[in-house]
């Protein structure tokens, strides 16, 4: 008699979710997103609301990228230096608490600005200090990619899902009624973190250093790896391109004469993209595929934006969006590079560090996307993002193949060594 057969244990992305301190981080994550996304949206109605200013309403969308830069460099030590559970925690709460003074209607509008700034600015401590602890709850392996997958693809879906849900809830809600259900999600997002997470150590001991002076001196660590910072810009660089449509999307949508429905499409054009490629390139190509994928896909996924140089209909656009969205699929093998390379006791700083460098340039991609189509056709613009990206991206490509391990000098791989011992 033939003996039965075990079962087979789970694999791929069903693996990940195997994991329970993982299913509550991805409740959390899921929810504060939400959240973020539909206050967003209220605010910014609220605001307008209160001055009758496009410019004030467009800022509570600027205000969302430009504290991340502050917030990461300046509060970055706090990932390594606290337990990631209580960092976790009390940055949910502390947004909780900033959204609920949004609710007071004697709040000002320089004080609506202000709470929205502070959120921001925590935004990036919580998102790296999240990231480093994946790697204690899945390892630092293959599980952590797919789980870091995983919430990139939530953070896209989130996106489409959450201004569809604002704008449902501010046909039956008022502003602040909206921005109501923002409190409740950080706050449930608090509550799956504190109790269904575990409390571990510290990655790093305080010392006698300041938080501001430890997390400058990250900084300088993190960006003084030659390795590590090339794998960073490879993150950073295309990203700052690939924006330039997104931007664009309502002057483009003006210039080809299109109805508001085509809005929308180009808005969700590139997400859907790159949640298909995310997917596929999780599901189904095994780890060591995903890393031979990554510098040819970086060198090219910007290409298909060029397309746009011939000011191309909504069909053609829409296609060229979804292929720059797939090309974000290089990421996935260059997470488990970023982890590979940079030491343990600096994870929490250098992730706080890598969202910071990502929102900033993303933002700072966006308005000089807008400043060039003040003097030149946008389909020229993006046509040139999509050249001068993808030429930037070579150069970084070329960088990282030369900081591969085995490729650099010994006296290179010397100093490498010695700034990971001075982080302890």
């Amino acid at each position: 008699m033939s003996p039965v057969p075990s079962s087979t244990p789970p694999t791929g992305y069903r693996a990940v979710f195997a994991v329970r301190e993982f299913r509550a981080v991805f409740a959390a994550h899921l929810l504060s997103l939400l959240g973020v996304v539909v206050s967003e949206l209220a605010l910014t109605v609220l605001v307008y609301d209160l001055t009758g200013s496009p410019l004030l309403s467009a800022l509570t969308f600027a205000l969302g990228l430009l504290p991340y830069v502050i917030g990461g460099t300046l509060l970055a030590g706090v990932a390594d230096r606290y337990p990631a559970r209580r960092v976790l925690v009390v940055c949910d709460l502390i947004c909780a608490a900033c959204v609920a003074v949004m609710l007071v209607p004697a709040t000002p509008v320089a004080g609506l600005l202000s709470l929205r700034c502070l959120v921001a600015a925590v935004a990036p401590v919580f998102t790296g200090t999240r990231m480093a602890a994946l790697t204690d709850i899945l390892g630092d392996g293959d599980l952590y990619v797919l789980g870091r997958s995983l919430l990139r693809i939530v953070s896209q879906s989130a996106m489409l899902i959450g201004f569809g849900l604002g704008g449902a809830l501010l046909t039956v809600l008022s502003p602040r009624g909206a921005i109501t259900v923002t409190v409740v999600t950080f706050l449930c997002s608090a509550a799956f973190l504190r109790f269904g997470t575990r409390d571990r150590p510290a990655r790093a001991g305080s010392g006698s250093a300041t938080l501001l002076r430890e997390s400058l001196s990250g900084a300088r660590l993190v960006l003084g790896n030659r390795r590590v910072r090339a794998l960073l810009l490879l993150l950073w660089l295309p990203a700052m391109f690939v924006v330039a449509p997104e931007a664009l999307a309502a002057p483009y949508v003006a210039e080809i004469g299109a109805g508001p429905a085509a809005l929308g499409l180009l808005l969700c054009a590139m997400a859907v993209g790159h949640v298909g490629a995310e997917l596929f390139v999780g599901s189904v190509l095994r780890p060591r595929t995903r890393t031979r994928i990554v510098l040819p896909v970086a060198a090219v996924g910007l290409l298909p934006l060029v397309v746009y140089v011939v000011r191309p209909g909504l069909p053609l656009a829409l296609a060229a969006l979804a292929l720059a969205g797939m090309g974000a699929a290089y990421v996935i093998g260059l997470d488990q590079w970023f982890v590979d390379a940079v030491p343990p006791e600096l994870r929490g700083r250098a992730m706080t560090l890598l969202t910071a460098g990502l929102m900033t340039v993303q933002g700072l991609g966006m308005a000089l996307a807008g400043l060039a189509a003040e003097f030149f056709p946008v389909h020229h613009v993006v046509a040139a993002c999509g050249i001068i990206g993808t030429v930037v991206s070579l150069l970084v490509v070329a960088e990282v193949r030369r900081t591969a391990p085995g490729q650099m000098s010994d006296t290179e791989r010397r100093d490498g060594a010695d700034r990971h011992m001075t982080s302890g």
